[in-house]
């Protein structure tokens, strides 16, 4: 079935049979049940030595941003093709996150590549460990990872943002750019507008405005909307309800763009609680700027299923080069559970349709070799 699927995409194609036999033995390890990303399970099916799998990763000869294209390339196709054929908006999603690891001794010979302290949203302190920043596209419902980045200050993060805006296709539809207040910046927005891409994205509450020639920090203007008296609107957006005030301002280096301050309807007027956000759509309803941003959260599942499926932060492996091809791989198999069978389904139902594939395939195996009467010691060696 793995086969099938990377012959689809011309994996096969384009790669000699040695490298299509390592990705496979890995892809079959990361659906094989407790998989945890050790390079000891990827040699459990395989013919080969663990050892030769993680030379594959970290010194092989092989060109792994011919793979990375293919993928791009197959989820550009897939998204862009929707929204001509629907008309719908595509929605390009980047965050990131951090893969925690242990801090090496000072007397550590061959401490991890590129691991660096980065500060941690989640646990509120800084984090050791390598940091990945994440494009995803989506439109009509189908969101699929573009490019997973590992982040090792080479360059900013928004250079690579800006640098995958580039190399986008212009969309074929009014379409946004969702982030959160780290890419809110005028770099960003003007390389997705030339693109057709609208932003919507969070804002601090300490980032200055000028509104009516008066320079305001975003939590100093709620706090006079509200001394005002001015009335908010009461939104909805899924299951929740949100207070919110809009407001039309000009941003220097953006344009005119419009702001939302919002609480939550059980927090209302809570300092803590404001969320602001900026949109550079002024045509769209103060609903549709919160329910285009809610798309963003996709990202946040992909990252819990790469972590809890796929061994996205379990890995042990030393050098970038073979970090950054195990994530590339690990983003195959996520593409390939959205996309690989007859159908393109959520992630979690392509995981668990592969991995009764790959159980009921080994099952077919061990009877056939029983039927065909073939001696226990040949069918050991096979497996071996």
């Amino acid at each position: 079935m793995i086969f099938n699927a990377l012959r689809k995409y011309s994996i096969c194609e384009t790669f000699r049979y040695s490298v299509v036999k390592h990705i496979m033995a890995i892809l079959i390890a990361v659906f094989s049940f407790g998989y945890r990303g050790k390079t000891v399970q990827f040699a459990q099916v395989s013919s080969c030595h663990r050892t030769t799998i993680a030379h594959f990763l970290n010194k092989g000869k092989w060109d792994s941003e011919a793979l990375e294209e293919i993928v791009k390339k197959a989820v550009r196709h897939i998204i862009y093709e929707q929204a001509r054929q629907t008309g719908k908006p595509i929605y390009c999603l980047v965050d990131d996150t951090i893969s925690s690891k242990t801090k090496p001794s000072s007397q550590a010979l061959h401490p991890i590549q590129d691991a660096y302290f980065h500060q941690s949203h989640l646990k509120k302190r800084q984090d050791y460990g390598h940091q990945a920043l994440a494009v995803m596209l989506s439109c009509n419902g189908i969101t699929l990872n573009y490019a997973i980045v590992l982040y090792d200050k080479t360059k900013s993060k928004i250079q690579i943002v800006q640098e995958i805006a580039c190399e986008l296709p212009a969309a074929p539809v009014a379409s946004y750019f969702l982030c959160d207040s780290w890419y809110t910046c005028a770099k960003v927005v003007a390389a997705f507008r030339q693109k057709g891409f609208y932003t919507i994205g969070a804002i601090k509450t300490n980032r200055l405005i000028t509104l009516e020639g008066d320079k305001l920090q975003i939590g100093q203007l709620a706090g006079a909307v509200m001394l005002a008296g001015l009335n908010a609107n009461l939104v909805t957006v899924g299951k929740r309800q949100f207070f919110v005030y809009c407001f039309q301002v000009v941003i220097e280096g953006i344009g005119e763009v419009v702001i939302l301050l919002s609480y939550p309807r059980e927090a209302f007027g809570e300092p803590s609680a404001l969320r602001a956000f900026v949109c550079t759509d002024c045509s769209v309803s103060i609903a549709e700027i919160l329910n285009h941003y809610v798309i963003r959260w996709n990202i946040e599942v992909f990252f819990r299923n790469a972590k809890q499926k796929l061994a996205f932060d379990k890995y042990q492996i030393r050098s970038s080069t073979g970090i950054k091809r195990f994530w590339l791989i690990m983003s195959l198999a996520h593409f390939l559970c959205c996309v690989g069978s007859e159908q393109i389904q959520p992630f979690e139902e392509g995981y668990v349709h592969f991995q009764r594939e790959i159980h009921r395939e080994r099952t077919e195996f061990i009877y056939r070799c029983g039927y065909n009467r073939i001696p226990l010691e040949d069918v050991l060696a096979l497996v071996a």
